[in-house]
């Protein structure tokens, strides 16, 4: 295994947010592995954490969130070419899907637990999500 291949792993890392990553070919055996940056006090935190423009909170008595039940992969259509599940301002019905988080290679739909409108779509194409990370605002 070259230099350059294992540059290119660990970028690979970084781009996915692992931490881990072995590697085994027919002669050579590498593990990688990425230090965490230390979690910063929750105080510190949540006034670290300013909203950018586009995604300015919106009140939540009136919204209601849907966040990811599992770590994964999140796609907001069914295919690569195809058009999205659902778009800020689509009506949904509860039980709709809304998107996809794939792990492991399954395809897990996630579907609205309540009727009303979609006001924000939290997440993009293709990134990594957290369990609990919010992916949909809908307006009751």
């Amino acid at each position: 295994m070259k230099d350059t291949d294992i540059r290119k792993y660990a970028e690979l890392m970084k781009e996915l947010g692992l931490t881990g990553l072995e590697i085994e070919d027919d002669s050579t055996r590498v593990r990688l592995e990425r230090l965490r940056e230390p979690e910063k006090p929750l105080a510190t935190r949540e006034t670290a954490a300013q909203p950018t423009p586009a995604q300015e909170p919106l009140p939540a008595k009136d919204y209601v969130s849907v966040r990811s039940p599992l770590v994964g992969v999140f796609y907001s259509s069914p295919a690569e070419n195809a058009a999205p599940y659902v778009s800020v301002g689509d009506s949904v019905t509860e039980g709709q899907v809304l998107c996809i988080v794939e792990a492991m290679k399954l395809m897990n739909e996630i579907t609205a637990e309540y009727s009303g409108t979609i006001a924000q779509i939290m997440a993009t194409n293709g990134q990594v999500v957290e369990y609990g990370t919010e992916l949909f605002r809908i307006k009751r």
